[in-house]
């Protein structure tokens, strides 16, 4: 009995040690997350009586060289319901579908819909907005939104680029730049019930969104208003396929003008052209013609340069010593090369010429030879050289590669195409940029459009660094290049850009696409003025057009109708004439 009292008690004092022992790691624990877990219990407790609402950031401007606005944005409203806080889903239902003008049954089941927050409309006009505003149904939120506006319409569509219903880019500059340009977005907090009503008397919390940077670019209005009205000129007058014009200066790679016609409306990127093919798609084959039509022929498609490409065949020869302008060559209309005649684009031939002549006449026997003179190997280390395996690393989205023979595979035949721009394929931006370096003095460019950042409140600006140039020729064969490429304009068959009182170089060019029989061609034309200290560079392309194809006679009047207006722009005076009508020798300071 006695030994029965003293177990009890002994259990009973046990049970009192653990009971203690458990109370005093609950009081621990309990002074633990009171003192030092205070801050983060008290935030999540609040964070369930919260709710947050986005404020949207007004995304940076797009700017052109001079300050005129590209890209910018409208005030607009974001309409959401709160289904636990509507009072009359019929009357919400009703409201909203009268004002906003659309579909009843889309507008109730949101409505109906059991959740946090539901999107009804997005991009609603501001004075619609305040309208719903006012008449304070409950349950109906109305937030600030911003949508993205370009008072030009289609000026410069594929480079300025769009965006989505996020406001997020999604082609051109606008997705290049878009953590600069999109801001950092702000939140309404609202304190709610158990039940998630807005509590009457707690008021909003706001945290104030941060807009995007503006980005001030290379692009000039003007300039490129002059290149697309001059675009949508040949496009009609030539029924082409499209026009592609790009304006830029040799010197540092900046961009004036990128045309691609037919452009589209930045305003409404997801409607295609009111065509018969275009009628009824949807799906897959919808997606594939608006990405088609978003398409930025400039830098996103390859194509054969044709004569163009003669201006890299004669630096590299020039370069390698393996030619001067005053070698004598012999053209009769073709060439033998292994067992292809390959022929002069005049058939009867040129007769005996210089190089530069050959150059003047863009003879297609003499720039094979030259070729053969280089060597594959030569040949195709020049290719290297002149970066034209090498993406520019323009700021823009989606720039192809040159599409190339294996050392290996170039044989005789192979390398008397290349050398007049056959049988491999490249970009226009990178064609462009790589002559920019042939006429510059010898150093290669990096192209690009942006130019600068700017901080939303202006506290801090940015200037955009693509690096140093490297030498790829010396600045006498570039100085041989100028000389050339001006009696290209002056003299030969890049006459149809000649203005009287500029010095122009310049280099026609007419190829095939594949498949040749189907009798397509793409005419160009590559100038760069003043001939002997380039400020300015075009090229010109005109894809199937119809009827007369030749780039001397379609595509280099374009260059000389956009420079008759912008060369003045660019300050770029015309030579003084003498009384016989001769232009005066230029005065050097």
């Amino acid at each position: 009995m006695q030994k029965n009292k003293i177990f009890h008690r002994r259990k009973v004092y046990l049970l009192f040690l653990v009971f203690v022992a458990i109370l005093g790691l609950l009081s621990v624990r309990l002074f633990y997350l009171m003192v030092f877990r205070g801050d983060y219990y008290s935030d999540k407790a609040q964070q369930l009586h919260e709710r947050e609402r986005p404020i949207k950031a007004a995304r940076g401007l797009i700017l052109d060289r001079n300050g005129t606005v590209l890209a910018s944005n409208e005030p607009v409203c974001t309409i959401s319901v709160v289904h636990s806080q509507i009072e009359d889903e019929d009357e919400v239902t009703r409201t909203l579908c009268e004002i906003l003008s659309l579909d009843e049954e889309r507008v109730r089941k949101k409505v109906e819909k059991v959740s946090s927050m539901e999107r009804i409309a997005s991009n609603v006009p501001k004075e619609t907005g305040d309208a719903v505003r006012a008449l304070k149904l409950p349950g109906v939120k109305v937030d600030e939104d911003y949508k993205r506006t370009y008072p030009y319409d289609s000026l410069a569509s594929r480079v300025l680029g769009f965006t989505g219903a996020d406001n997020q880019g999604i082609v051109g500059l606008e997705v290049e730049y878009d953590k600069w340009l999109q801001g950092t977005a702000g939140t309404i907090l609202v304190e709610t019930d158990a039940k998630g009503v807005d509590l009457p008397d707690a008021g909003e919390n706001r945290i104030e969104p941060v807009d995007g940077w503006n980005l001030t670019t290379s692009l000039d209005v003007n300039m490129q208003m002059y290149a697309t009205q001059a675009a949508e000129k040949v496009l009609e007058e030539k029924q082409a396929d499209s026009v592609s014009i790009l304006l830029m200066n040799p010197k540092n790679g900046e961009i004036y003008a990128m045309v691609n016609a037919p452009e589209f409306n930045l305003n409404d990127p997801f409607t295609l052209p009111d065509t018969g093919e275009n009628k009824g798609l949807s799906g897959d084959a919808l997606q594939d013609k608006l990405n088609g039509m978003w398409r930025n022929a400039c830098l996103n498609d390859t194509y054969e340069p044709g004569s163009a490409f003669k201006i890299i065949t004669a630096s590299a020869a020039l370069e390698q010593g393996v030619v001067t302008l005053e070698d004598s060559f012999s053209c009769g209309g073709y060439r033998v090369v292994e067992d292809r005649r390959i022929h002069c684009h005049k058939r009867t031939g040129h007769g005996a010429e210089t190089f530069l002549q050959g150059i003047e006449n863009s003879c297609n026997p003499v720039f094979m030879d030259v070729a053969l003179r280089l060597g594959a190997e030569t040949f195709y280390n020049y290719f290297k050289k002149f970066k034209l395996f090498e993406k520019t690393g323009i700021d823009l989205p989606g720039e192809a590669g040159t599409i190339m023979h294996d050392l290996k595979n170039i044989g005789q035949v192979e390398l008397a195409t290349m050398a007049f721009g056959q049988s491999f394929q490249i970009t226009p931006i990178r064609l462009a940029s790589t002559v920019c370096a042939l006429v510059n003095g010898g150093t290669t460019v990096t192209p690009h459009i942006g130019v600068s950042l700017e901080s939303a409140d202006g506290s801090y600006i940015r200037v955009l660094d693509y690096g140093e140039g490297e030498r790829i020729v010396s600045a006498e064969v570039s100085e041989t290049m100028q000389f050339a490429l001006e009696k290209v304009v002056s003299e030969g068959g890049g006459k149809n850009a000649y203005i009287e009182g500029y010095a122009i170089g310049g280099k026609t060019a007419t190829s095939q696409t594949l498949p040749r029989s189907a009798n397509r061609y793409i005419a160009s034309f590559v100038g760069f003025a003043p001939a002997d200290d380039p400020e300015i560079l075009g090229i010109c392309i005109i894809r199937n057009p119809q009827g007369v194809y030749y780039g001397g006679t379609i595509a280099a009047p374009v260059i000389r109708g956009i420079y008759e207006n912008i060369l003045p722009w660019l300050g770029i005076e015309k030579a003084p004439v003498k009384e016989d009508g001769s232009e005066a020798d230029k005065i050097v300071d």
